[in-house]
Formats: C-alpha cells, sequence, structure tokens
C-alpha cells in the first residue's frame, strides 16, 4: 500500500491521520475489502479536499474508527458516544411564508442505504443491478400521491435524458472528489430517478449513496413537505432495511451526512438580505443554518436567491431539524421586510 496525503492539504483526513493511526490502519480492511487506501483514495488525488474521506460499506465505520471518529467529531461538533434519535412524527408548522412574496420552493432530503450492499463508491455492477431491482419493487408499491414511476438511466434515449435534465430529474456523473473516490464506476448502469405523478416526491438511485429521498414542492409549507417524506419513509422501510447504528444513525458514503441524513431547506427570494449579508449570517448562524447559492454548494447568489438549509445532521431528531428551520425562516423574513 502506498498511501501519499498532499503536503498543502487542510483537510480532516490530514489533521487526523498520525502516524500511529497509519500504522494502526494501513493493514487493515473489512470483509468486502475496503480498505484505508480506498477510503482516502478522494484525498489523495485532489489537495483541496476539505474532508478526503468516504466509507465503502457500514463496516468501514467500525473498522476505520481512529480516523473517522475524530473526523465526524470535528465537522458535526459532536461529542464522543452520544447516541443518534429520530422523530419522524409530522409536525404543525405555521406558513412562514403566508403572503407568498419570499420562498419559492421547499426541498426535504434523506440520504438511505440497504443493508447487505457496499455503498456506492464499492459495488460491483451484478450488486449495483441486484440493489435496483430490490429498490424499484418497493417504490412501485407507494401508495396514494405517491405513486409514481422508475426511469432507468440506463435505457434513455438523448431526447428522454434531454427532457429529465431540463425538469431537473437527471443526475450526472459525480464531482472530481467523488470520481477519484470511485463513485462514478458504471455510470449510467443501474442509475435512475423515481418520481410521482405530481412531481412532488422523487428518490434518486445509485447516486452517491444508495438511495436520495427527496419531497418538495413550489411553495412555503414546510409541514407539508415534511409530512410527505414521512409517510414515504414509512412506506419504503416496511420493504428495505437501512444501514444504522446507535451511535452515527443512518449510514452514508460521506461521513458529513450521516445522523438523520436530512437536508431541509428552501429557496428564498431576499433583496435587501443579499445587499446586508452580515445581517443574514448572524440570522443562519443563530439557528444553525447553512447558505448556500442558489444552485446549491460552491455556486453563487443569483437575483438574490439563496438556498438556505439546516447545517446539522447528527445529534439532533429529524422533527426538531425542521423546526428549526422554520424558526430561522419567520426571523429572516421579518428582518427582510423590516430593512
Amino acid at each position: 500500500m502506498t498511501i501519499s496525503l498532499p503536503a498543502a492539504s487542510k483537510s480532516l483526513v490530514v489533521k487526523h491521520l498520525s502516524k500511529d493511526v497509519l500504522k494502526t490502519l494501513e493493514q487493515k480492511s473489512t470483509t468486502s475489502g475496503f480498505t484505508l487506501e480506498k477510503a482516502i483514495q478522494s484525498c489523495m488525488a485532489n489537495p483541496d479536499s476539505a474532508i478526503g474521506i468516504y466509507a465503502g460499506d457500514a463496516e468501514s465505520y467500525q473498522t476505520f474508527a481512529p480516523l473517522f471518529d475524530p473526523i465526524i467529531q470535528e465537522y458535526h461538533n459532536s461529542p464522543k458516544g452520544k447516541k443518534q434519535y429520530h422523530d419522524l412524527q409530522t409536525v404543525d408548522l405555521s406558513d412562514p411564508d403566508p403572503g407568498k412574496r419570499f420562498i419559492l420552493s421547499t426541498r426535504i432530503r434523506v440520504a438511505r442505504n440497504l443493508q447487505g450492499f457496499n455503498f456506492t463508491n464499492h459495488i460491483d455492477l451484478a450488486s449495483r443491478k441486484h440493489l435496483e431491482e430490490r429498490v424499484v419493487e418497493a417504490l412501485v408499491r407507494l401508495p396514494g400521491e405517491l405513486k409514481g414511476e422508475y426511469h432507468s438511466f440506463t435505457s434513455l434515449n438523448e431526447e428522454q435524458r434531454q427532457k429529465l435534465c431540463e425538469q431537473k430529474l437527471f443526475f450526472g456523473k459525480g464531482d472530481r472528489f467523488q470520481d477519484a473516490a470511485g463513485f462514478n464506476t458504471d455510470f449510467p448502469q443501474c442509475r435512475g430517478i423515481f418520481y410521482s405523478h405530481n412531481k412532488r416526491f422523487r428518490v434518486w438511485v445509485n447516486e452517491e449513496d444508495h438511495l436520495r429521498i427527496i419531497s418538495q414542492e413550489t411553495s412555503s409549507n414546510l409541514s407539508a413537505v415534511f409530512a410527505r417524506l414521512c409517510r414515504a419513509l414509512t412506506s419504503v422501510e416496511s420493504h428495505l432495511h437501512f444501514e444504522k447504528n446507535a451511535q452515527y444513525g443512518y449510514l452514508t458514503s460521506c461521513p458529513t451526512n450521516i445522523g438523520t441524513t436530512m437536508r431541509a431547506g428552501v429557496h428564498i427570494q431576499l433583496e435587501k438580505l443579499n445587499k446586508n449579508r452580515e445581517i443574514l449570517t448572524a440570522i443562519t448562524d443563530k439557528h444553525d443554518l447553512q447558505i448556500r447559492g442558489t444552485l446549491g454548494e460552491k455556486t453563487e447568489i443569483d437575483d438574490g436567491i439563496f438556498d438556505i438549509s439546516n447545517r446539522q445532521r447528527l445529534g439532533i431528531s429529524e422533527s426538531e431539524i425542521v423546526k428549526k428551520l422554520h424558526r430561522g425562516l419567520l426571523d429572516i423574513i421579518n428582518a427582510e421586510k423590516n430593512l
């Protein structure tokens, strides 16, 4: 094994992979053959990695715990040994933007990985296909407003692919960080999207994680979007079993997403706060929210439209995330009105 970390890297891997930890882990591998070298391949290939490590299976979090644990504790600001708890009970919240002046859309998503399968950066094609079949069997059983269709990316012609792209229903290959870690292997085979007939519920299959489950709509009705997600998860989890443990909750390929794996957020237009960013930053920091560009992470703010979502995913429940977002949005909208 040859592990050579970039000298200029400031990633959490470089910070926490001491000589002693390296000596302890360099000869270890999970039952499926996932090694430390594979786990930090993205960091070795990309000196500007912020985290630099991915899990290849659920077992990775135990096998490489001397490295994963301190990275998780620092990133999530979570003390060691604290148990993750879950609460998918629906919440009754007021509409934060009843006048429909600011919030353009609301979106809540979670990630899930099936038990018994390696994660998407460490899975062979036969297993990827089997996983896709298992997932589709569960999704086509969804009831009521969740009913929809699955579209395999493998069978799309150019016209169909372009149509899905226009509707933002197609995901492409992962970025260079994910590519170095193996997420783009066999793309686009065994990838696809399930979406409900009303397009308010969708599931990406075999993207960064096995499932990315999304509830969204072009409104500010946070309670309705969360309730739909809860109904979907209840149905899906009656047919599929997902990787999780007591300390870290649901396990994902990237350690930044473990816990609830939830990102709940809105696209919100804030013309005045866009010119007073320090006020917006103070409010989002107060409510532990994250500001992202209009099209997500590492993108610019266009026309004063912000993507604002929860920062905390570990050590907090799903319903608490939604409540904190709601409180933050009320403060943000109030500030925008009063400027």
